[in-house]
């Protein structure tokens, strides 16, 4: 689906991202941030859909090797790798490497995109190539702040590409669902991640999503509901 979206529309930001160099270096600079306290000199990432990879080649700098596993290699056809960037292409389920292989996993604002049958299938595989006590940093929108798709102009739920948009208490119960000893969500202060009570957050949504639409937009929209929704779930093997 993406290979034709891109030769339909050759001018697509994802092929056209020299425009705001500035702002996206920034914005990998802030994910290194969030997941360099997880990370080790000797040790294995995994990027789920990497689209420009301009996060992948910065962790190469930091860990032994870097995998990336996505639905196209168009977006990285003409990018010059780092030595230990390997790129492997798959259905959006499948995380086609060895188990165990892994140490920290990681992807951005993708696990929306999938259907919720094919989003527990990658879940189950990202858990089965991670090590033991390997981490998954999970980042996807709050349903409860969204929709964050363009529904969010005409809708009060999600019908755009973005095919769910989960809860951080649907995330933690997802996870461990699929296998994984325990989860932790945090939120973004000022670039540092602070890690939240799971029963508070729980205790938030429930009163949020028992509020009328109106009233839950216009709390989400500001601090502290924000910040405390930012859903960056880490999964622990």
């Amino acid at each position: 689906m993406y290979d034709e979206l891109y030769r339909r529309v050759p001018d697509h930001p994802q092929l056209t991202r020299k425009a705001g160099a500035h702002e996206r270096r920034e914005a990998v600079l802030r994910q290194v941030a969030l997941l360099e306290p997880l990370l080790r000199p000797n040790g294995s990432f995994l990027e789920i859909g990497p689209g420009d990879c301009a996060l992948s080649f910065e962790v190469a700098k930091i860990v032994r090797d870097v995998y990336g596993v996505d639905v196209s290699d168009v977006i990285t056809r003409t990018l010059s790798p780092p030595s230990n960037f390997h790129l492997t292409l798959s259905d959006g389920c499948s995380i086609p490497l060895p188990p165990g292989s892994i140490d920290v996993a990681y992807s951005n604002q993708l696990m929306e995109h999938l259907h919720p049958d094919d989003a527990r299938t990658q879940l189950e595989n990202i858990h089965r190539v991670l090590a033991p006590g390997g981490r998954y940093v999970c980042v996807t929108p709050n349903r409860l702040t969204g929709p964050h798709d363009i529904s969010r102009s005409f809708d009060r739920s999600a019908r755009g590409f973005h095919l769910k948009e989960y809860t951080a208490s649907e995330l933690e119960r997802l996870f461990l669902d699929v296998g994984f000893s325990s989860v932790s969500i945090y939120a973004l202060v000022k670039g540092r991640r602070v890690r939240l009570p799971s029963k508070i957050v729980a205790l938030e949504e429930t009163l949020l999503g028992a509020s009328p639409f109106r009233l839950r937009r216009a709390l989400t929209d500001r601090l502290p509901f924000r910040a405390l929704l930012d859903n960056v779930v880490v999964a622990t093997k």
